[in-house]
C-alpha cells in the first residue's frame, strides 16, 4: 500500500489503514444496548403480576391470539434450542473399492532382526 504524504507532515497510524487498538472489543456488549436490555428486564419484572390479566383479557376476544402471545412470552423463560443443519453431498454413483492381495514379502534373519530392535 502506497500513501502519498507530504514531508514532514503528521501522520496517525489510523490514518495509514492499520489498527490502532482503539473502539469496542469483540464480545462486549455495547452500553446504551446494556441499559436498554436493564430497562426492559425491570419493566417485565414490574409487571409479571399483571401478565395473567392482560392474557386474560386477550383470551376472552380472541383465544388464539393469547396462546400465541403466552407461547411468545415463554421463549424469554425457556429459549428455543438452536436449529442445526446438516448436510452432505449425496453420490449417485456407487463406489468401487480394489482390495489386492500379494505374497508376503520372503522373511529373514536380517528382516527379523531388524524388527526386534536388535
Amino acid at each position: 500500500m502506497c500513501h502519498r504524504v507530504p514531508l514532514g507532515a503528521m501522520v496517525s497510524e489510523m490514518a495509514l489503514g492499520r489498527k490502532t487498538g482503539g473502539g469496542s472489543r469483540k464480545g462486549i456488549p455495547n452500553r446504551i444496548t446494556a441499559d436498554v436490555r436493564a430497562a426492559i428486564a425491570v419493566f417485565a419484572e414490574a409487571n409479571v403480576g399483571r401478565l395473567q390479566e392482560w392474557l386474560d383479557a386477550v383470551a376472552a376476544k380472541d383465544p388464539a391470539k393469547a396462546a400465541d402471545l403466552f407461547v411468545r412470552v415463554l421463549e424469554y423463560h425457556v429459549p428455543k434450542l438452536a436449529r442445526t443443519e446438516c448436510t452432505t453431498e449425496i453420490q449417485t454413483e456407487p463406489v468401487t473399492h480394489r482390495i489386492i492381495f500379494g505374497r508376503p514379502p520372503e522373511r529373514s534373519e536380517e528382516s527379523d532382526s531388524a524388527r526386534s530392535g536388535a
